[in-house]
């Protein structure tokens, strides 16, 4: 007996024409697997289930791989699109009123006890504000967001994909609540260095903190009581009618070099602190839409108990999450469903170009058979018991010609 042929990795033809994407599972499978690993904060939770609302059961790891293969799709294709948008500099798609914009870093955990920073964007539209009993009341609304673990240049030239969606170059004005990290204020010289730039009134506040809980010779140099009504002067008169309180405080204090960067950090950014000013152009004056989303898109999805994670798929899980954060799924999907399509056909097509020259090979390299032309026909007793040669039922011609 001949020994078998060893088989190899091939293909159906009918695959092509199903547009299966990599792997065992269907396109729609394939989706909600991705889809409920990116909602879930594990892979072993969204693989249990996709086995309960399908029955279809895949192992984790599988959940794992298939949702880094689709983000790393996504963001290389977002990547692409960025640099487009500084090549050519397209006409913004929309032109919104009042445009609100904000970054921040949220740290997160890798392999091997490190720790890394992931830096997000969220751009807002401000609302009209409301006269309330406490005073005007300013909403922002329709909120997206763009994270990536990236230096902060790269992560400036990235979110040019976001903040063109959201029509920046449009605007007719534009405000950016941040704090004071030096690279909050380049990502705001970058895109837009006209636009309205508040100091993030909780991080003025933790300076003023900072500067009267300082001990001095009889205690705190300001006690809770003046510290409130130091932060309600910055909040409702400006820095103007704060500034000197401080320096005569810090002044008692020569030789506290903390306490005078405190001052001179403060200092530095009075334009930054006209919070009367701007509450009264209807601007938020807090940058509460980032401190969420550090959250919401970061913290909910990578900083769960236990997790470490690979560099190399932080940015997959990231653009995923921004797409589901951004009510932006179905069209994100469809970017990776091409992608992934893609990317079957090629390695199919090489495949096909691999088994073709090996063939050549091959049959240049055998000896040549004589060909037989000569088919031995039936024995007349064979041929007349093949199935192809008996006669259709007659019965059932009958009852198809209505004679039964």
């Amino acid at each position: 007996m001949a020994a078998a042929q060893p088989v190899a990795l091939g293909f159906f033809p009918l695959d092509q024409e199903l547009g299966l994407l990599p792997g065992s599972l269907t396109p729609r499978l394939h989706e909600a697997l991705v889809r409920l690993s990116t909602h879930i904060p594990s892979f072993a939770k969204a693989a249990r289930e996709l086995a309960w609302f399908t029955g279809v059961l895949v192992h984790p790891d599988t959940a794992r791989q298939r949702t880094e293969a689709a983000g790393a799709v996504l963001v290389a294709s977002e990547t692409s699109e960025a640099a487009r948008i500084l090549r050519e500099q397209p006409a913004p798609p929309c032109t919104p009123d009042s445009l609100l914009l904000s970054v921040d870093g949220a740290m997160i955990p890798l392999l091997h006890g490190q720790w890394t920073e992931v830096r997000t964007l969220a751009v807002g539209e401000v609302q009209p504000s409301q006269s309330t009993a406490d005073g005007p009341v300013v909403h922002t609304t329709n909120l997206s967001y763009f994270s990536r673990r990236t230096d902060s240049t790269t992560f400036g030239d990235l979110a040019t994909l976001e903040l063109h969606r959201r029509g920046l170059e449009g605007a007719r004005r534009v405000g950016a609540v941040v704090d004071g990290a030096v690279w909050c204020q380049s990502f705001v010289d970058l895109h837009y260095p006209a636009a309205v730039r508040i100091l993030d009134f909780a991080h003025a506040a933790e300076y003023l903190t900072a500067i009267a809980q300082t001990l001095g010779a009889n205690g705190p140099l300001l006690s809770p009581t003046q510290l409130a009504e130091v932060r309600h002067a910055l909040k409702h008169d400006g820095p103007a009618a704060v500034v000197p309180q401080l320096r005569t405080l810090v002044a008692t204090q020569p030789s506290n070099t903390e306490l005078a960067s405190c001052l001179a950090y403060l200092e530095s950014r009075e334009a930054q602190m006209q919070y009367p000013h701007f509450i009264a152009d209807g601007w938020p004056i807090g940058s509460g839409m980032v401190e969420s989303a550090n959250k919401l898109v970061v913290e909910d999805r990578l900083k769960g108990a236990g997790m470490h994670w690979a560099e190399a798929n932080v940015n997959p899980l990231l653009a995923l999450r921004n797409a589901v954060c951004n009510d932006r799924w179905e069209e994100s999907w469809t970017v990776i469903e091409r992608e992934q399509r893609g990317q079957v056909a090629a390695r199919r097509q090489a495949r096909c170009r691999t088994r073709a020259a090996a063939q050549v090979v091959e049959t240049a390299a055998a000896p040549r058979a004589p060909v037989r032309r000569f088919v031995r026909p039936l024995e007349p007793e064979v041929r007349s018991a093949h199935p192809w040669t008996r006669a259709w039922s007659i019965r059932r011609q009958r009852e198809l010609a209505g004679q039964v």
